[in-house]
């Protein structure tokens, strides 16, 4: 079992920064891949960033890359998402979501374990 709680999230003007922290109980988090995903009102739930066991390798789909960064730190089983020039259209509820599969999936289908979100609000 692994539990995930999401903090950061408020509400900051276009062009500004946010980061999120997504800390995971659980001895096993370092074998674990990691991602972020969002939702926002009416719409479905949107890949935003992902990163494999060891930190290595991450994955972002185009909205946000280049703006966003995910990153571990399996010391203190965390996993971040540092995101800079955000949008309106950045605004959602953000998810932290643990993946048994040590790669790191772009697709939500594939996680196991999921954070209750938080709000980010991003005003123009």
């Amino acid at each position: 079992q692994v539990q995930l709680v999401e903090s950061g999230g408020g509400l900051v003007q276009a062009g500004g920064s946010l980061t999120l922290s997504c800390a995971a109980s659980g001895r096993t988090f370092s074998s674990y891949g990691m991602g972020w995903f969002r939702q926002a009102p009416g719409k479905e739930r949107e890949f935003v960033a992902a990163i494999n066991w060891s930190g290595g390798s991450t994955y972002y789909p185009g909205s946000v890359k280049g703006r966003f960064t995910i990153s571990r730190d399996n010391s203190k089983n965390t996993v971040y998402l540092q995101m800079n020039s955000l949008k309106p259209e950045d605004t959602a509820v953000y998810y932290c979501a643990a993946d048994h599969e040590s790669y790191g999936s772009t697709w939500y289908g594939a996680y196991d374990y999921w954070g209750q979100g938080t709000q980010v609000t991003v005003s123009s």
